[in-house]
């Protein structure tokens, strides 16, 4: 949950976000447990390089969970204090801002913003080069949290850009005889991915892979998701598909 900054500096009203830690846990132990392996591994050369591989993922999982943040967003714009990317920015140096289905902030350079950061990303409803400035998984605020403090400050300069069932759980019960739990995910996870990064190509092709699939008959087993709430989320995602695919998602907003 996010809490106003109580910095008088940041001017009181400030939203701070916080780090998400989940990974910290399992960082701590795959780093232990790889020294304890490595420990008694004695000439077992490949013990010895499995536990190497071990400290290594962990350690660079720690050393990033470990590393200096700061996210505050406020009336006067960002404080952003993260690798390749550190200081104060103004609003009015960014054409525009969006958050997108798969969770990530850009931002359209403007008029003024330094180039340290490489514009990695793209703006989701334009196509325009863009700066990612923050990847919502890694915080502990939800992204509808995080909207409506951009909403709030930055005003129209940001879009809020994810589609109706992109950015939602589709949390489907699990029960005797229902649809098969991996054809049902990777349908979902192609529309969504579709929905993020996709073009209209990439969209048409994902409608037309779920009307496929559902033409030929989801596959059923013994434990599998509620028909029914799949039928009508893959009906949402078909439509959520066909209304991205507009003239306007291939033209730069004024």
């Amino acid at each position: 949950m996010m809490h106003p900054d109580d910095d008088a500096d940041d001017g009181g009203d400030n939203v701070e976000l916080h780090r998400s830690r989940g990974a910290l846990p399992l960082a701590i132990v795959c780093v232990a447990g790889g020294v304890m392996v490595l420990a008694v591994a004695g000439e077992g050369l490949l013990r010895r390089l499995v536990a190497i591989s071990v400290i290594l993922i962990g350690g660079a999982a720690l050393l990033n969970a470990l590393r200096p943040f700061r996210f505050v967003i406020g009336a006067d714009g960002l404080q952003v204090r993260r690798p390749r990317l550190r200081g104060t920015y103004a609003w009015a140096q960014f054409d525009a801002l969006a958050l997108d289905d798969a969770g990530r902030l850009v931002g359209v350079p403007g008029p003024g913003l330094p180039s340290g950061a490489p514009a990695t990303g793209r703006h989701p409803r334009d196509g325009r080069p863009a700066v990612e400035l923050l990847d919502l998984t890694q915080v502990r605020e939800s992204p509808d949290e995080v909207a409506a403090a951009l909403t709030r400050y930055a005003g129209g300069r940001f879009t809020d850009a994810r589609s109706p069932l992109g950015g939602a759980d589709l949390d489907f019960t699990i029960g005797l005889r229902g649809y098969d739990v991996r054809e049902v995910d990777r349908l979902v996870r192609r529309a969504r991915e579709a929905l993020a990064r996709g073009g209209p190509a990439e969209r048409r092709a994902a409608r037309a892979e779920i009307e496929q699939a559902r033409a030929a008959g989801l596959l059923v087993a013994l434990r599998g998701y509620h028909t029914g709430q799949v039928d009508a989320a893959l009906d949402a995602l078909c439509a959520a598909l066909t209304d991205t695919d507009t003239p306007t998602d291939r033209t730069t907003s004024p």
